[in-house]
């Protein structure tokens, strides 16, 4: 509908204006069963989501060699921190136009050692069309690889929605090699989240950056080299 596609080509261009890499929108009303740590009574009026994306620094990343740097802990938490910052403006901009929106933390983790957050970023913006899973277990970006954060917005705002894309790591396989903890495997579903867990609590107390982050396969994908 023509007031759906003026909603989404304005929102997009607040969005980027703002500072965003990455704009998508997703109809996630099939994914609502994913969102167990939120309320189902607001849920069931937010049929949409905005998925914002921002590149991270290829300096930053190309400094980690096998474990996370303290600079990468700092800019990974600036990163999340302007997310977070940039899904209020984009709530305080749906409000405005009298609708509803839902801002979901960057990272803010509800069960530890499943590494779940209140939404899986990933899953929406990979329903917005940003990319797709890959064998890491992290979102693919075409241009980007996994070289982005993700926040996103829940709203009832009427929104054109982008498509999934049809793709995969195809050959890429560069993740496999790298990955300190054995955990990624040849397929996505067969990622191995305890390995990753236990290699990431083993970085927050070796590493002394308090957090749980590794960087090793962000930096193995992106830019995008696969063949799909």
């Amino acid at each position: 509908m023509p007031e759906e596609k003026d909603n989404y080509g304005n929102l997009k261009s607040f969005c980027l204006s703002n500072g965003a890499s990455l704009f998508g929108a997703a109809d996630v009303r099939e994914l609502r069963g994913t969102f167990r740590y939120l309320p189902g009574e607001i849920l069931k009026r937010l049929d949409f989501a905005i998925s914002l994306g921002f590149r991270l620094s290829n300096s930053i990343i190309e400094g980690i060699v096998d474990k996370p740097t303290r600079i990468y802990f700092h800019h990974y938490k600036q990163v999340n921190y302007f997310l977070d910052r940039l899904a209020l403006k984009i709530t305080a901009y749906v409000q405005e136009q009298g609708w509803e929106a839902l801002p979901i933390p960057a990272s803010q983790v509800v069960n530890r050692e499943k590494q779940e957050g209140h939404v899986s970023h990933k899953a929406i913006a990979a329903a917005a069309g940003l990319g797709w899973i890959g064998r890491n277990n992290l979102l693919v970006n075409p241009e980007f690889g996994s070289r982005v954060r993700y926040v996103t917005v829940l709203t009832d705002f009427p929104l054109a929605v982008d498509k999934p894309l049809d793709r995969d790591c195809g050959q890429c396989r560069r993740c496999l090699d790298c990955c300190p903890a054995g955990a990624i495997k040849e397929s996505p579903g067969d990622f191995d989240h305890l390995a990753c867990f236990k290699q990431l609590d083993s970085f927050r107390r070796t590493c002394s950056i308090g957090h749980h982050i590794c960087g090793v396969c962000v930096k193995a994908c992106g830019p995008f080299q696969g063949n799909t």
